[in-house]
């Protein structure tokens, strides 16, 4: 009987052998046999990334592969976790499948028929509670509100998510003037350490509590923090790189010019926008 070829087999256990063929002990690839779960953690975050740019960009093939690349992180995992006499991919895959039918009782049965988006929402985040409590009672933890809130996010958008965590419990200003107040107070105690003359370890403190107060207003404006200053990064690229251009038509460069001929160039870009 000879064995199924990859275009006959599922998908999935193709990927699946690709990967244990890769960590061989004796014949596998050297780096992949060096990986561990903390090692590849940055590469996982590295593709969700290249992921969220691929559906910025509309470019639907980029999407099909990131995602392969994205899915392959989860295989490896399981895999280093199979080594260790640990959970495998099926184990991943059954356990999500799992809770998405406890978090969706409307669709899989078991609660009301009907939901509105609102109304799911609040019941997501219910389940997820009560989920939160109960890993922190295993774990011999006092629950938190904020329990869950991964601190490898973003440093923005883990400051939006703590932000909303605390809102739900009441922990929040109910309109915008004292959110706004609390980022002209916080600017004013940068500027009050800049003039004391302080070290790098106050400054990046009174930086810090500007910039979280500065997520706050985001998160009231109903506006993502994240994606907010990704537009603006992306923004700046653009007008930089037509300053770059506008002086070379000119037959210039940048150590060539005063900050005033950039700026020119600056408002021109800015103009054609």
């Amino acid at each position: 009987m000879t064995d199924t070829s990859p275009k006959e087999r599922p998908a999935i256990d193709d990927l699946l052998e690709v990967m244990a063929r890769l960590r061989d002990p004796e014949n596998g690839c050297p780096w992949d046999r060096e990986q561990t779960f903390s090692t590849i953690a940055p590469y996982t975050i590295e593709e969700a990334y290249e992921v969220a740019d691929a559906i910025e960009t509309g470019d639907v093939d980029q999407l099909e592969d990131e995602l392969g690349d994205l899915l392959f992180q989860v295989v490896f995992y399981a895999q280093i976790s199979v080594e260790a006499g640990g959970f495998d991919f099926d184990g991943v895959a059954r356990r999500i499948a799992a809770k998405m039918r406890d978090r969706h009782p409307h669709v899989f049965g078991g609660g009301e028929n009907e939901r509105t988006s609102v109304s799911q929402t609040i019941a997501w985040e219910e389940q997820k509670a009560t989920e939160r409590a109960a890993r922190a009672a295993k774990s011999g933890r006092k629950p938190s509100a904020l329990d869950g809130v991964a601190l490898a996010l973003p440093a923005l958008m883990r400051a939006q998510k703590l932000q909303k965590r605390a809102a739900r419990e009441g922990f929040d200003w109910e309109n915008l003037p004292p959110v706004i107040a609390k980022i002209h107070e916080e600017l004013e105690e940068v500027e009050a350490e800049i003039s004391a003359g302080s070290g790098q370890d106050r400054l990046q403190d009174e930086a810090g509590d500007l910039l979280f107060a500065c997520v706050n207003l985001a998160r009231h404006l109903g506006i993502d923090a994240e994606m907010a200053l990704r537009d603006a990064n992306a923004k700046f690229d653009r007008r930089f790189r037509a300053v770059e251009d506008g002086l070379r038509r000119k037959g210039k460069s940048l150590a060539e010019v005063d900050l005033d001929e950039m700026e020119t160039h600056w408002t021109a870009a800015k103009a054609t926008e």
